[in-house]
């Protein structure tokens, strides 16, 4: 008989059997009736109860629908059944029938288990009752839900329970009694599948129930109340509308290989991915979660660790009964083999029967494993990608709430790192949780194993294990420090990384990026000495993990022999392969241990950003504006950057401004007008005091907050494009003339932070950015500082006197002419509002206002004073004409040429580079020949091929010499048997060691070669490719692919050869027995290969695009980090939020499919593994008795069993590694950046004294910024005389600022030359161009540091020399008032500084280095008149003998100059002295001098 089969087979052993029977005699024999029937009456009235009270809501519903008369007619539907809905009910009638049979066989007097047929009758009624009203519940009540009640799929759950109970005991009740099955076995194996199947429907869940409205043939699921509201939002998954078969199977992914085998995969061509998997539904149920754990432990800071056990609970759960179900099913077959090498001895007394049936069991064992292995690891997966949606979404909105304090203490490139590196990590920590429930389970299995061949010997191998796990837990310990370690030294490379991206132009023009270069290697040494650390533990522990199985193998058998236990080859075998499956567990453990280790610093990381400080939610009261005539009040006001400070930033702040009014805020730099500002946005922090705020806001801030993107997008920002308010903006704003000039007019792309625009450009999009908003309030902070005098008048008349002529605007300013137009004048010294009023009224008070105006009136009469070569030009300008109107076009021949052609040639910001096609194989060889031409990759390969045969031989010797029976003797002496056993098992052990060691030197080394490439080639790259680049791409590569590199690429390749070596070695041992497998396995190997080629398309672009889909998140993160205050003050937070949503989207799109496609793969090859498998089992059970040798034919079963595994894990690894191969693809990229010309050319170096005299001729000049892109500057032929101030005037955008950069050679000349002293600039090297030229830039810069760190980052000058510098540049007494001095602190960006102050920081350097030449480019656009006068003074002395290039919108800082050139449209207009060019009326420079002198009378008239 078949079951007769499997009982011998299962009760093989003498202690199986008896500890059967003995359970057995303590059994009741209505054990089953006494657990079942209390859980069958809960459930049959659970279910009556849940019945009865839909009945009566559906007859009341029915009877209010009567009265109301309205009848199903009027809205005539369709119901559609879907299969789960189908089958469900089939089952239930099944079971049904079932229970109803039996019922009906006891009235028959037909025989049970139970003595008491009161107690069976029960049971049986309450099942037929119970399945009974389940089919009434499934009619009625699933018809108005897409899910089935969690009622009836928590009975169908319990039902399969008590069906695999009822089956075995009934089974065993008639084979112990009767000796053979009756209907009563039959009727339950009937149950049992109809109770597997409402199993699989209730893990499910869903009823695929959807309603076809008659009308108009649109299908919509019955979602019920709180479906219906987000079908509307639902998105089409292949995923989420797969069936069971193609979710275990994988097979919902087929559209998308065949997409990918034709072509290769672009974003549009990937399907979306699941509601469930959104960025909005994870975020949302992740908030829901913190939401919870707050309630629940009355925090006001929730524990992140709860939130994500609320959060990942259920998925966790399933994943963890998967995994469970799968380290099960894994010792199915150790547990067979000692019975199959029994059954290869015993071949004539048991029949074929018996090993055709050990075969189907091996096989099923697999296939569990199979199945419930892929569906662990795909469901890890897909709980990673879903916890990192959260984390990334929550991260981010953190960044758009930080307070000033937070941001200060947390540097872009920390954040960076949360959202790349740590989240990351905690994805990684998913995955490996399951290891925490499969460890007890692989353990307590592998003991009982042993325990069954080995008896007490099975203890030995149990406390060797133990002492193997335990001697890792210290090793974990040492690596959680170095990951720490890690994580930090990664974190302040990164900082500086991102600090000297941000801050590229600067490090060029100072000729310090050589420095700053050596700084981040610097950086990078540390990291790699805590890298080296971690990897040779790293290389301890996969010693320990490959020696594991020898040293446990070694004790046991010694134990064995002591103990007197005879080995014999069938349990020697079955020990073997039991040691192999304990070798994963073992490694399991040190691997989860560290995971843990990396996963709870990255944790405790985000959980400490996500508690930082956020700014004052409720620290302005918002007012109706039908309530109250005042759009802004602050009473009492009190503000402080830094919270805990005594002394506040500004104080006794009380102030009114009714709507309407247009206020001016001025005062010296440092005085707290932008601070005072940001009181009124909510930015800093309140101490005390009052905020009202009538009406919406919109902000202007003193650095331009530009997006990478086009000019229109910058000005709508996120609002609905209307042409007529457009065009109204655009020309209020002076934008028109502009967009003429780009290429593709206003939808020309903007580089990052607006880099390809000027600053005058930049500040006008912003402000046509507010004005554009219609909003109620405008805060404009310092808005004509970077604009010239006729545009700054144009947009005073036209934008805040003309289109905002009815809204209330606050007003920084520092040019004095603007304010006499002003309602009301707030003049800030130390913190405080010291004088508040009208124009004319402040003067009167004569107690500080007077100053500015002074300083203002001085700068004028330098002007005016021109007029003694010009008396005639300068008689017009006095009088002050009332039709003077804003210049803004030149009329002369430079205009007569038409813009460039539009087109798509104007994007500066490409998209971002990425490889088609398979990865080529220079990119492998270039890698593994990157340290010493990979002279160390052979003995690699060595130490592994000699690990794989001194293995192999010692499990061959011991299953040769020991004996198949417990009656033979072994061939030699047990000692010498283990003894050189032992001396190969250590030998292999040694080889694993020395393979370790080499693979984690060699990787890092590579990893390191490549960085220090990668960082040469970045910083050597010109300007341009910044000005392209997003810095996020750089980061990302900088970041993420670069810990590919020192942590994982060295590995996944070594593992390709490893898994090929290993899979040899098993076809060799099985080849030994049975040469007839190949017959299967070569066309098998075919297959393997094919589904390999048809996949790896699909995977290589989906692994590409999800590299390339994270860049985008971290640069719109960095963006967004970068203007929290313009976002926070346009309301914008939530729109801003939406992006991010849809980036991440982005990302997790190729990300989810990547690895739902390697399982994909997965699983077929396993499949295909398991058949080759169980074709050998076949093959060996089918020859003949005494053609092989029992215990060799064991040792292939051995080998085999972990065939599919191998099998599988070739293609894995090859495929893996050609992912992670993506990122040495991506870092090889930028190794062929076009390089900057050399820093130093030896042939060509000038003197040290060059240039002596400072004499600049341009011949010829042209200037572009890339190929693509229009001629900035065109035929600019001219000559600057040496030791002369040249002052170079312009409309914003005509060029001004790319000629300095031309000089510096930022930008190289298209064609003509520009020489120095005789020296063409462009023959010498850049650093000695660049040392010897001084600037202060447009765009102030300074570094995270201190402030003797900023003025002299080479260290080459002494204190005296810094503090005189400091005390010349009007920044001395500031930094004598902080208790560090010198060494006070400077933060990212010197937020912590005001603009002007960063202004007088760049003057500060220049006059540390004393340059024979001095460019200054707007260098005191942010400082007040009366500072500007002082450092223009400082200027004129300290610069008296040198060439002094000036570009400036105030006219008195070039009105004293020597010559004067004009620039319109990248052309000369003018270039002659100033008196010259105002003798004629034409000229553009009388023009302004004249557009600055009339504003000053003019503007006293605009009330």
């Amino acid at each position: 008989m078949l079951w007769e089969d499997f009982s011998n087979i299962f009760g093989a052993t003498k202690v199986r059997t008896m500890y059967w029977t003995s359970w057995l005699q303590l059994d009741s024999p209505c054990m089953l009736e006494h657990v079942i029937l209390p859980v069958e009456l809960v459930f049959f009235v659970i279910l009556l109860i849940q019945i009865l009270r839909k009945s009566l809501n559906l007859i009341r519903k029915q009877n209010k629908v009567s009265d109301q008369g309205i009848t199903e007619m009027d809205n005539p539907t369709v119901i559609k059944f879907g299969f789960a809905y189908k089958i469900s009910i089939v089952c239930t009638i099944l079971l049904l029938a079932v229970h109803a049979s039996m019922f009906l066989l006891l009235n028959l007097n037909h025989e049970t288990q139970c003595n008491s047929k009161l107690e069976a009758f029960t049971s049986e009624i309450i099942q037929v009752l119970s399945w009974g009203i389940s089919l009434i519940a499934i009619c009625k009540i699933s018809k108005s839900n897409l899910f089935f009640h969690w009622i009836l799929r928590v009975w169908w759950i319990c039902s399969f329970i008590m069906s695999v109970i009822s089956t075995t005991l009934h089974v065993n009740f008639s084979f112990t009694n009767m000796g053979q099955i009756g209907i009563r076995e039959y009727a339950d194996f009937i149950g049992f599948i109809a109770s597997t199947i409402l199993l699989i429907i209730s893990s499910r869940g869903k009823t695929d129930i959807v309603l076809i409205a008659a009308t108009n043939d649109i299908s919509n699921p019955l979602l019920g109340e709180k479906t219906e509201k987000n079908s509307e939002c639902k998105r089409e998954s292949p995923y989420g509308k797969a069936t069971f078969t193609q979710l275990i199977s994988f097979s919902w992914l087929n559209p998308l290989f065949a997409t990918g085998y034709k072509k290769a995969l672009d974003q549009n061509d990937i399907p979306e991915v699941d509601i469930k998997d959104s960025a909005e539904f994870l975020t949302t149920s992740f908030s829901d979660s913190l939401r919870r754990v707050k309630e629940k432990d009355g925090t006001t800071n929730p524990s992140i660790y709860k939130a994500i056990y609320l959060f990942a609970r259920k998925k966790a759960a399933l994943n963890a009964f998967f995994a469970v179900v799968s380290a099960s099913a894994s010792y199915v077959g150790p547990y067979l083999i000692t019975d199959f090498v029994d059954f290869l001895g015993e071949k004539e007394t048991r029949g074929l029967k018996s090993g055709y049936l050990l075969s189907i069991a091996f096989l099923c064992g697999k296939m569990v494993e199979t199945i419930a292995q892929r569906q662990w690891n795909f469901g890890a997966r897909q709980l990673g990608l879903r916890l990192r949606g959260a984390l990334i979404t929550h991260i981010y909105k953190k960044g758009l709430n930080l307070s000033s304090r937070s941001r200060q203490s947390h540097s872009g490139g920390e954040i960076m790192n949360l959202m790349s590196v740590d989240v990351q990590r905690v994805t990684d920590f998913v995955w490996h949780v399951n290891v925490i429930w499969m460890l007890p389970v692989q353990i307590s299995l592998a003991v009982f194993i042993l325990h069954t061949n080995l008896g007490l010997g099975s203890f030995a191998a149990l406390a060797a294990t133990l002492a193997v796990m335990t001697l890792n837990i210290p090793l974990t310990k040492i690596q959680k420090k170095y990951q720490s370690k890690i994580m930090e030294a990664k974190d302040a490379r990164m900082k500086a990384t991102s600090e000297i991206l941000r801050n590229m132009r600067t490090l060029k023009l100072q000729a310090w990026d050589t420095q700053f270069g050596q700084r981040i290697e610097s950086l990078r040494k540390n990291e790699y000495n805590w890298l080296m650390k971690s990897l040779r533990q790293a290389a301890l522990s996969a010693f320990i993990f490959w020696g594991s199985p020898t040293f446990i193998s070694v004790i046991t058998f010694w134990a064995c022999m002591f103990m007197g236990i005879e080995l014999t080859a069938a349990r020697v075998l079955s020990a073997f392969a039991t040691f192999r499956m304990l070798q994963s567990p073992i490694f399991s453990l040190p691997d989860l241990l560290n995971v843990i280790a990396q996963g709870k610093v990255s944790v405790d990381r985000i959980a400490s950003y996500l508690r930082e400080e956020e700014i004052q939610h409720d620290v302005i009261e918002y007012v109706a504006k039908d309530r109250t005539e005042t759009d802004v009040v602050i009473d009492k006001g009190r503000f402080s950057w830094d919270p805990d400070s005594r002394s506040p930033t500004i104080d006794e702040i009380d102030l009114k401004v009714k709507r309407g009014m247009k206020v001016a805020i001025c005062g010296s730099v440092g005085s707290g007008k932008s601070s005072l500002l940001s009181g009124i946005l909510g930015e800093i922090y309140k101490q005390s005091g009052t905020v009202k705020i009538s009406g919406t806001k919109a902000y202007v801030p003193q650095s331009p907050w530009i997006l990478t993107g086009n000019i229109r997008d910058n000005i709508t920002f996120g609002k609905e494009y209307d042409h007529d308010k457009y065009e109204k903006t655009v020309e209020a704003c002076a934008l028109k003339k502009d967009f003429e000039l780009f290429s593709c007019g206003d939808l020309t792309g903007i580089g990052e932070r607006g880099i390809n625009m000027s600053g005058g450009q930049k500040q006008r999009i912003q402000i046509a950015r507010a004005v554009y908003q219609d909003a109620d309030i405008y805060l404009l902070d310092d808005p004509f500082s970077a604009v010239d005098a006729h545009t700054g008048t144009h947009l005073f008349k036209e934008c805040l006197m003309g289109i905002l002529k009815e809204k209330t605007v606050l007003f920084v300013t520092h040019q004095v002419e603007f304010l006499p137009a002003a309602d009301l004048i707030l003049v800030m010294k130390n913190g405080k509002i010291a004088q508040a009023g009208k124009y004319e009224e402040l003067l009167k008070q004569n107690i500080g206002f007077e100053v500015l105006v002074g300083a203002h009136n001085v700068a004028l009469e330098s002007v005016l004073m021109v007029e003694k070569s010009t008396r005639t030009a300068l008689d017009k300008i006095a009088e002050g004409e009332s039709n003077i109107k804003p210049v803004h076009v030149q009329h002369d021949a430079a205009q007569d040429n038409p813009p460039e052609n539009k087109g798509n040639e104007g994007k500066l910001v490409q998209d971002e580079e990425r490889e088609k096609g398979s990865i080529s194989k220079e990119v492998y060889w270039s890698y593994m020949t990157t340290f010493k031409g990979g002279i160390l990759v052979p003995i690699i390969l060595l130490a592994q091929i000699s690990f794989q045969i001194l293995q192999i031989a010692s499990n061959y010797w011991m299953a040769w010499v020991c004996p198949t029976t417990t009656d033979a003797k072994p061939i030699f002496e047990m000692n010498v048997i283990l003894l050189i056993y032992m001396a190969l098992a250590i030998g292999s052990a040694l080889c694993v060691l020395l393979r370790a060691m080499l693979v984690a030197s060699v990787g890092l080394e590579t990893a390191q070669t490549l960085f220090t490439n990668l960082l040469h080639n970045v910083l050597r790259a010109p300007m341009s490719f910044f000005d392209s680049t997003p810095t996020g791409r750089i980061l990302n590569r900088a970041s993420s692919d670069q810990s590919v590199l020192d942590l994982d690429m060295a590995t996944k390749l070594g593992w390709c050869a490893f898994s090929v070596i290993e899979i040899l070695g098993t076809i060799a041992v099985m080849s030994q027995v049975a040469w007839e497998v190949f017959v299967i396995f070569i066309p098998v190997t075919g297959i393997c290969i094919w589904y390999q080629r048809y996949y790896t398309p699909t995977a290589r672009e989906l692994a590409r695009l999800a590299q390339i889909q994270l860049s985008p998140i971290l640069h719109h993160f960095s963006e967004s980090l970068a203007g929290t205050a313009s976002i926070r003050a346009f309301d914008q937070e939530s729109r801003f939020a939406y992006t991010n949503l849809g980036l991440v989207d982005g990302f997790s799109k190729p990300w989810f499919h990547n690895v739902s496609a390697m399982e994909w793969l997965s699983f077929r090859l396993n499949l295909l593994s398991n058949f080759v498998f169980a074709f050998s089992l076949v093959l060996l059970v089918t020859l003949p008795e005494g053609i092989i040798n029992p215990s060799i034919a064991g040792l292939a079963v051995t080998y085999g069993i972990n065939l599919n595994v191998l099998q599988a894990s070739v293609i894995w690894n090859i495929c893996n590694a050609e992912n992670k191969m993506i990122s040495v693809e991506r870092i090889f990229q930028y190794s062929s950046i076009p390089h900057e010309a050399p820093l130093v050319i030896e042939d060509c170096r000038p003197t040290k004294n060059w240039p002596e005299t400072g004499t600049i001729c341009l011949n010829n000049l042209e200037v572009r910024y890339a190929e693509h892109l229009p001629s900035v500057l065109k035929n600019i032929t001219c000559t600057f005389p040496g030791r002369k101030k040249i002052g170079v005037v312009g409309r914003t955008g005509s060029g001004k600022s790319t000629l300095i950069q031309a000089l510096f050679r930022i930008v190289e000349p298209r064609e003509g030359s520009i020489i120095i002293d005789n020296v063409d600039i462009c023959k010498i090297g850049l650093h000695d161009l660049r040392t010897r030229l001084s600037i202060i830039p447009q765009d102030p810069s300074l570094f995270e540091g201190t402030v003797r760190g900023n003025l002299d980052p080479l260290q080459q000058y002494s204190d005296t020399e810094v503090w005189e510098a400091l005390d010349k540049c009007q920044l001395g007494d500031i930094v004598r008032d902080k208790k560090q001095k010198l060494e006070s602190q400077v933060v990212e960006n010197g937020e912590n500084w005001s603009a002007g102050q960063r202004q007088l920081f760049c003057l500060g350097r220049a006059l540390l280095k004393r340059s024979s030449i001095l460019v200054l480019d707007e260098a005191t656009a942010s400082v007040d008149s009366a500072t500007d006068g002082v450092i223009q003074k400082i200027i004129s002395q300290e610069f008296q003998d040198r060439t002094v290039v000036t570009i400036a919108h105030r006219i008195h800082t070039v009105i004293d100059s020597d010559l004067v050139l004009v620039l319109s449209d990248g052309r000369i207009a003018e270039y002659d002295e100033p008196s010259k060019l105002l003798e004629r009326e034409d000229s553009f420079f009388f023009k302004l001098i004249k557009e600055y002198s009339s504003r000053s009378h003019t503007f006293n008239s605009i009330e």
